[in-house]
């Protein structure tokens, strides 16, 4: 049983999510009465099956889902509600989502690869407080950007570099900063260590493990590689189908599983396989 919902910065009740029929494409429901909580300061992991909802549930809980893009499909809540910090977001008005947005910090998936190639670190990086308030007082964001690349292990001479002249890593580590300039109270992170070398993917995992520590923000880090949400994840979550198959501490999770496909994660474990790779993409239909 979940614990009572007071005070947590992330409940969700019975959630369901779905994406609308378009074209000759019926309605998908991608995920179907999720139920759980993220307590104040914790990360909890999410690992799932290919299709299992997690990368269609970071956009929901992030708001990415609400910002209105012309001819894309968006998921939508369809039954249950999700509230982070005190907001319910299943009729969350328009006029509340930039506000939630600001305190909300979303890594999508692929995000070193999606940043702007015409403007440099500095550019990135103070996007979004620029976005809140365009006559921010420049010298306070020059230290604040600059302060935000030191905190992840970047020198300061990035800071005039295009993404482009800067490895996978690196750019992880840029979108990392963005996410986190304006100080959010809940950090959404999708496969934050996904197509980075091996050595890179350990200091992006202990990065956002030491940030939480200094910024004491709670997290929802969805990835495949067991090896970083043991060592940063508090509990996991295991999604299968649209559904949770399980949750609770790793250890607990893998110890005695019924579920199938927590069954059969314990036996790739079992094998040697830290990273699943059945787990590494989500698709909506």
């Amino acid at each position: 049983m979940e614990r009572a919902a007071h005070g947590y910065p992330m409940v969700l009740s019975d959630l369901s999510l779905e994406y609308p029929p378009h074209g000759p494409s019926p309605a998908h429901v991608a995920l179907h009465g999720l139920t759980l909580t993220i307590a104040p300061g914790e990360v909890l992991g999410v690992l799932g099956s290919a299709g299992s909802g997690k990368s269609t549930l970071a956009k929901v809980l992030s708001g990415d889902a609400f910002e209105p893009r012309g001819g894309e499909v968006r998921p939508v809540i369809t039954g249950g509600e999700a509230t982070v910090l005190g907001q319910a977001l299943r009729r969350m008005p328009k006029r509340r989502l930039a506000e939630y947005r600001f305190r909300v910090g979303y890594l999508p998936q692929g995000a070193s690869s999606m940043l702007p190639a015409d403007r440099s670190v500095a550019e990135i990086i103070a996007a979004p407080i620029l976005e809140r308030d365009h006559r921010y007082n420049r010298r306070a964001l020059t230290t604040r950007v600059a302060t935000m690349l030191d905190g992840v292990r970047l020198p300061l001479s990035m800071l005039e570099r295009y993404p482009y002249e800067l490895s996978a890593g690196q750019r992880q580590r840029v979108a990392l900063a963005q996410a986190l300039v304006l100080g959010p109270s809940v950090l959404i992170a999708d496969e934050p260590t996904a197509g980075i070398d091996l050595s890179v993917r350990d200091v992006v995992a202990q990065l956002i493990g030491e940030l939480r520590e200094q910024h004491a923000f709670s997290a929802m880090l969805i990835s495949h590689d067991l090896p970083v949400l043991r060592s940063i994840a508090d509990r996991i979550a295991v999604l299968d189908r649209g559904e949770l198959a399980a949750i609770g501490t790793i250890d607990d999770v893998f110890h005695d599983p019924h579920h199938p496909y927590v069954k059969a994660l314990a036996g790739a474990l079992d094998d040697g396989h830290a990273v699943i790779d059945d787990l590494a993409s989500d698709t909506p239909s």
